[in-house]
């Protein structure tokens, strides 16, 4: 039993550090969820190496596991749970290993894993991955550590994170953290608390080493890049008290996003995620001044219902969102657009559905992330709404808008056929390893012959044939702008 257990744990998305000479004990960590909690994984991974730590995929090895977790759907927690009853199976074997859990499931569920289910040792939330060594001597000395609380000033600005599982040519770079908008099925302002965004010097060192380090392309992260605002203050919030010389020297978004590629220009710039009430043309037009800014947007909308959008408490309208997205089309004509998109919120009708089929075709979404509406404890829909939409109907509803995505996307990937795209190659194909894997600037997977290029190229790749995700083709040569 206990041998089976550690095999299926070996398949999880262990994540894993260059080893540090000196350090003695070894760190098993796992990441569920959002890009967010793989960049706060390498924090917690920096914050550790300092207290000894190397990384280890080997779990029977590990004297320390931690676990970053999502509380975004019921599903995410399930997971889990299963893997933290796996983790104490394997304490059987190697009693003095501690568990810990980290992120928004332990924000949100605090005192009830050490209380209630009695599953791990150490239970920390987003903003107190510093106090880890503290809680280490709690657990050490016998008893439980909880830090749960939530911060209006802590970024990790001042930490440079390890890079785990890294391919040497992609990463991610926090730049707010928390988020001020209450949408009504959300768990994240509960669990990441209020929005706060990073002294932009911070962002462009940690760039620059990677810079240094040779990668090639950086996605900067948050809940909601486009409201990144840095004016020497705390929150968001606070910014109207701010004073005048503060309001002066502010640096938005678009502004960090120019500077970005302006001082990097052989680097590549994603971002992720935004949010269409804060996405301004400024960024739009910020993104067209830049080659080196990719093509590619993920503006999550939920619903193409006004009506559910105000059940959402979303701050925008179906034809503001719609106006918006004719916008960024008219500023980058070639753009690809994603999604998130929920089915069957609380008293979602057929009317407010077929909304959502529309506004999927006017948008021409090339990639979208979809699912059933799943009530989460402590949103506001959990507490005042009554989630009456039934089972079968949600699923009918979710499988309706993944067949239209499906169909959208593949039309999509093929107006790609033909043309010459600029990839950044990054790892082996998953499906042969004679070919390299990349994306273009879009962020569709392209996949081609190696011939004599490495991972970190900027290559010219001609398109030939593909499939409704992966473009299919041929090497012409490196790219004159990028290399």
């Amino acid at each position: 039993m206990e041998e089976k257990v550690i095999e299926e744990i070996k398949q999880g998305t262990s994540l894993v550090q260059d080893q540090k000479d000196g350090n003695q004990k070894k760190l098993f960590i796992e990441s569920y969820g959002c890009q967010m909690n793989f960049s706060d994984s390498e924090i917690v991974a920096s914050i550790l190496s300092e207290q000894g730590y190397n990384t280890t995929q080997n779990l029977e090895e590990a004297d320390l596991v931690l676990v970053n977790t999502c509380s975004i759907r019921d599903k995410a927690e399930q997971t889990v749970r299963k893997r933290l009853q796996e983790y104490n199976a394997i304490k059987k074997i190697n009693p003095t290993m501690k568990v810990g859990v980290l992120g928004c499931m332990a924000e949100r569920l605090k005192e009830k894993f050490l209380d209630e289910e009695k599953i791990v040792d150490m239970v920390v939330g987003p903003d107190a991955y510093k106090d880890i060594p503290n809680l280490l001597k709690e657990v050490e000395e016998g008893r439980d550590a909880i830090n749960v609380i939530l911060s209006k000033e802590e970024t990790y600005g001042d930490i440079s994170p390890v890079r785990l599982s890294s391919n040497g040519v992609s990463a991610f770079v926090s730049i707010t953290r928390g988020c001020d908008n209450m949408c009504t099925f959300c768990v994240v302002p509960f669990t990441r608390g209020r929005e706060r965004s990073r002294e932009p010097e911070s962002i462009i060192e940690e760039i620059q080493d990677l810079h240094n380090r040779g990668f090639k392309e950086v996605t900067l992260l948050g809940q909601n890049v486009d409201s990144y605002l840095w004016y020497g203050g705390g929150l968001k919030k606070d910014f109207e008290k701010a004073s005048e010389m503060q309001k002066a020297t502010a640096v938005d978004f678009a502004q960090l996003l120019d500077r970005c590629a302006t001082q990097f220009p052989k680097m590549r710039f994603r971002f992720s995620t935004s949010n269409p009430q804060d996405m301004h043309l400024e960024v739009i037009e910020v993104m067209a001044k830049h080659h080196n800014i990719c093509k590619y947007i993920h503006l999550p909308v939920q619903s193409g219902s006004t009506r559910i959008l105000k059940e959402m408490n979303r701050q925008h309208t179906r034809e503001e969102y719609m106006t918006l997205v004719d916008n960024i089309y008219r500023i980058i004509p070639d753009i690809s657009l994603s999604q998130d998109m929920i089915a069957g919120f609380p008293t979602e009708t057929e009317e407010d559905h077929q909304d959502t089929l529309s506004l999927m075709e006017h948008a021409k979404y090339d990639f979208g992330f979809m699912f059933a509406y799943s009530e989460r404890p402590g949103t506001l829909a959990a507490r005042k709404m009554e989630d009456d939409i039934p089972e079968a109907v949600k699923k009918r509803r979710l499988n309706e808008i993944i067949d239209l995505q499906q169909k959208m996307a593949l039309e999509r990937t093929k107006r790609f056929v033909g043309q010459t795209v600029e990839v950044l190659i990054e790892k082996d194909s998953k499906r042969s390893d004679l070919h390299w894997s990349g994306r273009n600037s879009q962020n569709t997977v392209v996949v081609f012959p190696k011939e004599n290029y490495k991972p970190g190229d900027f290559v010219n790749v001609k398109i030939t044939d593909c499939t409704t995700a992966t473009l299919i083709g041929e090497a012409v040569g490196y790219s004159e702008i990028m290399n």
